[in-house]
């Protein structure tokens, strides 16, 4: 299969990313949107190393730290009146000049995501082989031995009626989100292998003065039933709070129940006139991935191929692991080092399942299960094995000897736990 052009179906960042990668490479891109501009919900995002070695490659690194900043790390605290820190991971700041230098180089920043689409669709446009089309809905897809194509309704900028036309490509990548046209026409509308979790989630963003009460950039609060996260996303100092609920309600009642739920959950049991609310979305949460990431010429990608919750962010994360690599798969077969396109799109296929399925779909699973399981805090501190890791950390970096470790710890445990997190990126270019 020969390549000299790519369609992307989706402007969100993971479509944008991967689009800007491409056109760097001289690869000839047509991104469709259905929308008529990007999405500007300030969402939060904190991306890891893992996603600021594939925005270093993109050219954006500088300019996403510029932007944006690097949050002082993250803990787990109990619902009590001091909401007492149990356990912390710091993210240390560089010494002056030390900026690129490891460990600091690819350090976790913090910057919303439509701060971060508004970064990536800038570069997109500033390349001579990118172009991207807003207002095009995907209605259909089709292939044939020689090539890929999307049928669209185009929106007429005037509101007029819409018109038809199909987009033509050598490879279609669906970065389309959880409700994927591609995938949908690829596999079905309700083939997307996983479940849904019996709890709903509420996601905020809101202002309010957490600097009299020690809180971190980022912190997780476990409680049987308040579980919940504040996190610093903006230096101006917008919060996300993203909140547990009983499943079942509708938004209204949700909604509606809002205002009380701060009052237990935040420090100072604020009432409505002392923050300001600027978002409330609540949603389902999902762990699903699709049966397969390629079919043909066709190409899955994020939240288009899979669905984790978002506590600990490997979504966005894997996301970003995927579109690295795909874009070495696909310069790989447009610069002839690739022999066989097929085969090298099949492993895409399979590292990338394989990665969501043994490591993905499982420590998200418990990085939002962990918040809520046990019936107390200190019992969790006890019992699960992440959190038991970090003690150790601390403990070391404390310079305590890990046999000073308390006995009912070690019989309560369960297992000594993993030396750390396995790596979400998959690094295409050993196949050729």
């Amino acid at each position: 299969m020969a390549l000299s052009k790519v369609v992307i179906v989706g402007a969100g960042p993971s479509g944008l990313l991967l689009a800007l990668l491409l056109a760097r490479a001289g690869i000839t891109v047509e991104l469709l949107e259905m929308t008529s501009a990007l999405d500007t919900n300030p969402r939060a995002s904190h991306y890891t190393s893992e996603s600021c070695i594939e925005f270093e490659r993109a050219g954006i690194l500088a300019q996403v730290r510029a932007e944006g900043f690097s949050p002082n790390g993250v803990s787990w605290r109990k619902l009590d009146e001091a909401k007492t820190r149990l356990v912390a991971l710091r993210n240390p700041d560089p010494a002056p000049g030390q900026e690129d230098d490891e460990p600091f180089r690819y350090r976790m920043v913090c910057l919303p995501l439509h701060r971060l689409g508004k970064i990536l669709e800038t570069a997109v446009l500033a390349q001579p082989t990118a172009t991207i089309r807003y207002g095009y809905k995907v209605v259909d897809i089709g292939q044939d031995i020689s090539k890929a194509w999307v049928d669209v309704e185009v929106t007429a900028p005037d509101g007029g009626p819409a018109t038809a036309a199909r987009v033509e490509a050598d490879y279609i990548v669906g970065c389309d989100g959880a409700n994927s046209i591609v995938r949908r026409r690829l596999f079905g509308d309700w083939a997307f292998p996983g479940f849904t979790w019996d709890k709903q989630i509420v996601a905020t963003n809101m202002y309010y003065d957490f600097a009299p009460y020690g809180y971190d950039d980022s912190q997780f609060f476990v409680h049987p039933e308040h579980w919940h996260m504040v996190a610093k996303i903006q230096t101006d100092g917008l919060h996300r709070v993203t909140y547990g609920e009983l499943a079942g309600l509708t938004p209204e009642e949700l909604k509606a129940r809002q205002p009380g739920k701060f009052r237990d959950i935040l420090p100072g049991s604020p009432g409505p006139g002392e923050y300001t609310l600027v978002n409330f979305s609540p949603y389902k949460v999902h762990q699903r991935c699709a049966e397969k990431m390629r079919v043909g010429r066709f190409v899955l990608a994020a939240d288009a191929a899979h669905l984790c919750n978002p506590f600990g962010g490997l979504g966005l994360t894997g996301g970003i692991a995927d579109v690295g690599s795909l874009y070495e798969g696909l310069v790989g077969i447009a610069t002839g080092r690739v022999a066989d396109a097929d085969a090298i799109l099949d492993r895409y296929d399979a590292e990338r399942r394989r990665i969501w399925h043994d490591v993905i779909n499982p420590t998200s699973q418990e990085n939002m299960r962990r918040l809520f399981v046990y019936p107390d805090p200190d019992e969790a501190m006890k019992k699960d094995p992440f959190f038991r890791m970090l003690k150790g950390i601390e403990r070391g970096q404390a310079g305590v000897s890990a046999n000073e470790e308390d006995e009912e710890g070690e019989e309560e445990g369960g297992g000594e736990p993993n030396d750390g997190m396995v790596s979400l990126r998959y690094d295409m270019t050993q196949h050729y």
